[in-house]
């Protein structure tokens, strides 16, 4: 039998498991699953002939060498700092290995000895990265077999709550890791070009300089631009187009609202708050504002805000219970993140039968002949419940579907690479299809660039 390694048994490796369990018989598969709990690890396994669950240590040497060693091939699902240790084993024990990551130095500099070892270590092979890549690399090599010349890109993607969970202000639960969430944004300004001009959006100005979007059968959303969309110039071979710009998807309404989060303060990540643990919600609400001897928490907060008595904004927040004096944080040495994260758990996890959404929009401008054209591109999903999400669908199938064809060696280029590439994609995106992922494409009246304007 081929062995498969899976490290991580977290909520973005439910469908990855269950794939990979369904193909076992007929692909002669067995499938090991390492995490650091073993209930996790042996929760999809139970009673299955072609699978195992492992306790495993990503920090224990010995242990992780001997998965990895005892495998064909290794799909980490580790967070993504965790991903080097599991990629030098498979160099030093000559694997092939899976990620749904971004690319590190550190992994890139295995390039080299993957390609002498004939290894294929791919990357970015989730959701955002990965499916956005492959999505759009099929239309933009379509757009250039045909002689047209790339003039805009856009591409958004969003992981939402579906319609008919949508059940508080913010029309927004969490579907992937709330850190990250909470943290969306940090660590660098949003860098773009748009129509042949340089943009720049720092932090704290993000989530005020949005673009709305409208996806048909789904309604209208607002974007707000990721950290650094010009490093796609390289990746799509894109030196020089006119408008690249990169986006997170959120219902109408949510950024605003955000925003006040990220002017309070709330979103720092950098220090500790004293004696946390036994902090109330009120008090570290409390906390950002100034003193006063006779005002409220809330007179203050309306003030610093400048929320109107009317403001639909002031309900959001009292939605997440941020003035109750019952709830605790219940954290040691907090920060004002972590805090702010434990608040919104309490309203924005998934309930048993929730279901989530994915929507991922791209738009493509070309010349052609001297004339311009636009082709307008959307995938929506909506998850199972709150285990077969339709984040861990988009984020795990994907991943699934590469590492089989790596190992039927259906992909075979060596090398620390992305999924952008016509052997890889084709077949994937092609799948994907059948399993639901299915983006409409529509041509429509191309928004031309007028050089003569100042934008």
């Amino acid at each position: 039998m081929r062995n498969i390694l899976i490290i991580g048994a977290g909520r973005s490796a439910t469908s990855l498991i269950r794939y990979l369990l369904d193909k076992s018989e007929k692909e002669d598969l067995f499938i090991t699953i390492g995490d650091i709990s073993i209930q996790s690890a042996q929760k999809f396994t139970a009673g299955h002939p072609n699978a195992r669950g492992i306790m495993l240590d990503v920090f224990n040497d010995v242990q992780r060498k001997e998965a990895v060693e005892n495998s064909d091939l290794v799909i980490s699902m580790l967070p993504a700092r965790y991903h080097i240790e599991v990629a030098r084993d498979c160099i030093e024990f000559g694997k092939h290995m899976v990620t749904a990551s971004y690319v590190s130095k550190e992994m890139q500099a295995l390039n080299h000895k993957a390609e002498s070892k004939g290894l294929v270590f791919m990357n970015e092979i989730g959701l955002d990265p990965g499916v956005d890549h492959m999505s759009a690399m099929q239309v933009i090599d379509r757009i250039r077999a045909k002689g047209g010349k790339m003039l805009l890109f856009e591409s958004f993607c969003g992981g939402l709550i579906a319609p008919e969970s949508d059940n508080n202000l913010w029309n927004y639960k969490f579907t992937w890791n709330p850190r990250n969430v909470v943290l969306a944004g940090q660590g660098g300004a949003a860098e773009f070009i748009q129509e042949g001009k340089y943009k720049y959006i720092p932090y704290h100005r993000l989530f005020r300089r949005t673009e709305f979007i409208n996806i048909e059968g789904y309604g209208k959303f607002e974007v707000y631009a990721n950290r650094n969309s010009l490093q796609y110039q390289s990746v799509y071979g894109l030196e020089n187009i006119l408008t690249l710009y990169r986006g997170t998807i959120r219902r109408v309404g949510f950024s605003r609202a955000w925003n006040m989060f990220v002017q309070l303060g709330m979103t720092d990540d950098s220090y500790t708050i004293p004696d946390s643990e036994n902090m109330s919600y009120r008090e570290f609400v409390n906390l950002f504002l100034p003193y006063s001897p006779s005002d409220s928490v809330e007179l203050k907060l309306r003030h610093a805000l400048k929320i109107e008595q009317d403001d639909l904004m002031w309900d959001k927040l009292e939605e997440l219970d941020l003035f109750t004096k019952e709830k605790t944080l219940g954290i040691k040495d907090a920060t004002p993140a972590m805090g702010l994260q434990k608040i919104l758990e309490d309203k924005w996890t998934l309930a048993p039968h929730d279901k989530d959404m994915i929507v991922m929009y791209h738009k493509f401008g070309y010349e052609l002949d001297g004339k311009q054209y636009q082709i307008d591109s959307h995938m929506a999903l909506i998850g199972e419940d709150q285990t077969y999400t339709a984040m861990a669908k988009t984020v795990g199938l994907p991943v699934a579907i590469a590492a089989l064809k790596i190992l039927n060696e259906e992909i075979t280029t060596p090398g620390v690479q992305l999924p952008i590439a016509k052997e890889v994609y084709e077949p994937i995106l092609k799948e994907l299809e059948e399993n639901g992922v299915i983006f409409h494409e529509e041509e429509v009246k191309y928004a031309g660039y007028n050089p003569d304007n100042v934008h």
